[in-house]
């Protein structure tokens, strides 16, 4: 069931929020081989949809980073930021649909209906929606869409399901059966923003023509998701590799925000590219 190797575009889409670790590494020689073994296409897209955490240096740095490793791409850099018109003929699409609607919902009114509904757990995706501004009527929602301050927009997964049937997507040699409802009704866009990660990665892949996705096993929920929009959208579907992650000594992820040693301060410590690429694919993380 795997794509004919001539037709295997893979993709690296980092976030610009900081520089790359060798989590980050790990992932992005995962797509790179697979395109380079196949003689197909490797591409760099840049995910800096959010304006709050994302910053051009880490970008220009992201670019750095991959070429001094030798991890080279093909065309140009796709930057999420430059293709909004994208994300919102993708989104009017599902709205003229009936398939989404705004929710007022706060991150704390989210917290609190669930934990009176007994408390679901939260996954790597987050809190799943309990539905709270699905049954708004026509003229509430449009009233308080004119003087809110923010909202966001919701994929009606139930609805949408309903209009797709029964899903499924090609993961290695075995077919998944995708279950959309386990991550409820998810964000597609904000009053501000026109896209959330979501529809943003779906569409792009569309876009790219990409034909494999490798990426972390922790966006393997996610993937129920995009295989629900790209079945609204008329989209093709990919084939996915999600790969284990890297962990540090105490067996955590690898990740920005818990200081993981960067690509960017181990070639100032004096490491050669072929070092951090043998760290990267077995897993050794040096000492801060």
């Amino acid at each position: 069931m795997e794509h004919r190797t001539r037709d295997i575009v893979t993709r690296f889409a980092p976030s610009p929020t900081g520089y790359l670790h060798l989590g980050h590494v790990h992932s992005a020689l995962e797509g790179w081989r697979a395109a380079r073994a196949a003689g197909g296409r490797f591409l760099l897209r840049i995910e800096d949809i959010d304006h709050t955490r994302c910053r051009p240096h880490f970008a220009v740095a992201i670019a750095r980073d991959l070429a001094w490793l030798g991890l080279d791409w093909d065309g140009p850099i796709r930057r999420q930021s430059e293709h909004f018109d994208d994300y919102r003929a993708a989104l009017a699409r599902l709205e003229e649909a009936g398939l989404a609607y705004p929710c007022f919902c706060t991150r704390r009114d989210i917290q609190a209906e669930v934990a009176r509904a007994g408390g679901a757990p939260q996954g790597e995706m987050g809190l799943p929606y309990p539905g709270t501004c699905r049954h708004l009527g026509t003229a509430e929602r449009a009233e308080r869409r004119d003087v809110a301050r923010d909202y966001a927009l919701r994929l009606d997964v139930e609805a949408a399901m309903a209009h797709t049937g029964p899903l499924a997507w090609v993961e290695g040699d075995r077919r998944v059966a995708a279950d959309p409802a386990a991550l409820g009704d998810v964000v597609l866009a904000h009053k501000e923003i026109p896209t959330s990660y979501h529809l943003a990665v779906t569409v792009d892949d569309a876009l790219q023509s990409v034909s494999l996705v490798t990426r972390g096993v922790d966006l393997f929920a996610a993937t129920h998701i995009h295989r629900l929009l790209q079945a609204l959208l008329g989209l093709p579907t990919p084939h996915y590799r999600h790969h284990p992650l890297l962990t540090d000594t105490e067996g955590r992820r690898l990740a920005k925000r818990d200081g993981a040693l960067t690509i960017r301060a181990m070639r100032e410590a004096g490491m050669t590219p072929e070092e951090v690429i043998a760290a990267a694919n077995e897993g050794n993380i040096p000492p801060p």
